[in-house]
């Protein structure tokens, strides 16, 4: 709050400092640190840190394992006497995590200041705990010590996540309270999935972005405009975990290879419904995709405006507005759960819509493989970014989809594309007129 303040508070506040607390201040974290690099309170035994690119991650764990080895003064004990530092390689644990600009080095106060024992690959604070490096490449070398705490760096990009995981699990037996802190960037690896979800472990977050007062705005325009708008950009500077799952029908990489930034114009345009079978606050999400075909055959993903948590009038407005909103020519609506009261519904709000609805008679899987098909020949592009509706794409695959709940935005995305693109759905298509 004061370093956000005016200057004359500012002034004020050092002011009436003594020598000693000015000194120190530069060292106080908990005073500068942003939220999502302090640790979160309760019982933990591992505390994983999201974030982005430049999001502060490495300054949160060097300024942890501090938290953990120093006293109140210099020579006195702190909670923790042995730790490991674990990187993907030593060269990265000794660069980064310990010389590194927001490293232990970088962050230590002159009087509590470590040495660095380059022959033991080791950090020795003046109250006598140690830090021992160790390579993410050599697991083995984890068989034997054993530690109070641990800051493991980079977990998510370990070539032998697993193995060396594992072992430091069984390092962790010092104390009453051994604690770990994690700081990665996420990626779809199982080790960090299956730490995600222990009950023991806590997660803080942050995007590249929250940290930009201390990011060169140059760095930021370029990685923004380059990456902002694809998955890459998602995982890497928003720190979002992306699932993909084996035997996708859509990939990321796909996807992201289609993207186009501006509106191009269509010669046709549907919105697609896949209405939940119930409604209310815990009902499934309502699907409701807008796309259009182009002149030369293509079609593009124009929005995903899907709702949740609303009753039938609700999710039919939603998909009214939509139909409105992009001068579409067409709405589809799945109605194998609602059958006639689908139509009656989208027509107590609006009779003007040209309506049409569509009833599914094989798997949601089938049904989309020929859609997912038409994006292996570059048949479609995504314009912008439609985040929750390219996570499950990526989580349906041949054998059905992996993801939580219904996949309601794919399969809004499917009968807008089949509409569109595929002729008459291998369905019996129920047409109405006004």
């Amino acid at each position: 709050m004061i370093a956000s303040g005016p200057r004359k508070t500012q002034e004020t506040f050092l002011a009436d400092l003594g020598e000693e607390a000015l000194l120190a201040l530069p060292y106080l974290f908990e005073f500068w640190a942003m939220d999502h690099q302090l640790p979160p309170e309760g019982d933990w035994r591992s505390w994983v840190i999201l974030g982005g690119r430049g999001a502060g991650k490495t300054r949160a764990g060097a300024e942890w394992v501090r938290a953990q080895v120093e006293g109140n003064r210099a020579t006195d004990p702190g909670r923790a006497r042995r730790v490991a530092l674990v990187g993907e390689t030593f060269d990265q644990v000794r660069d980064v995590m310990v010389f590194g600009d927001s490293g232990i080095l970088a962050c230590a106060p002159p009087d509590r200041r470590p040495v660095w024992e380059a022959g033991k690959r080791r950090l020795v604070w003046p109250n006598g705990a140690e830090a021992k490096a160790y390579s993410a490449q050599e697991p083995e070398a984890l068989r034997g010590p054993q530690f109070d705490a641990a800051w493991v760096d980079e977990l998510a990009k370990w070539r032998r996540a697993d193995e060396t995981w594992d072992m430091l699990q069984f390092c962790l037996r010092l104390g009453d309270d051994p604690r770990q802190c994690v700081t990665t960037t996420p990626r779809n690896v199982g080790v960090l999935k299956r730490l995600l979800n222990m009950p023991s472990t806590v997660t803080t977050h942050a995007t590249t972005l929250d940290n930009r007062a201390h990011l060169a705005a140059s760095f930021l325009h370029e990685i923004l405009s380059r990456y902002g708008d694809t998955r890459l950009g998602q995982q890497e500077l928003q720190g979002c975990l992306l699932d993909e799952v084996d035997g996708a029908l859509w990939t990321r990489a796909m996807i992201d290879g289609t993207r186009v930034s501006e509106h191009p114009a269509a010669a046709r345009v549907v919105v697609a419904v896949d209405p939940p079978v119930t409604g209310g606050r815990n009902a499934d999400t309502c699907g409701i995709v807008v796309a259009g075909v182009l002149p030369d055959g293509s079609a593009v993903v124009i929005e995903d405006c899907s709702v949740q948590g609303l009753g039938p009038n609700g999710w039919a407005r939603a998909a009214i507005a939509a139909y409105h909103r992009h001068d579409a020519d067409r709405l589809v609506a799945e109605v194998n759960q609602g059958g006639d009261m689908v139509e009656e519904i989208i027509r107590q709000e609006d009779r003007t819509v040209s309506y049409r609805g569509v009833h599914a008679s094989r798997g949601k899987s089938v049904r989309a493989e020929p859609v997912a098909a038409l994006y292996e020949q570059g048949r479609v592009a995504h314009l912008g970014l439609h985040a929750e509706l390219e996570d499950q794409m990526c989580q349906m695959a041949i054998s059905g989809f992996h993801g939580q709940g219904s996949p309601d935005r794919v399969d809004a995305l499917v009968w807008a594309l089949t509409e569109l693109m595929l002729g008459q759905p291998r369905a019996t298509p129920q047409v109405r007129s006004v």
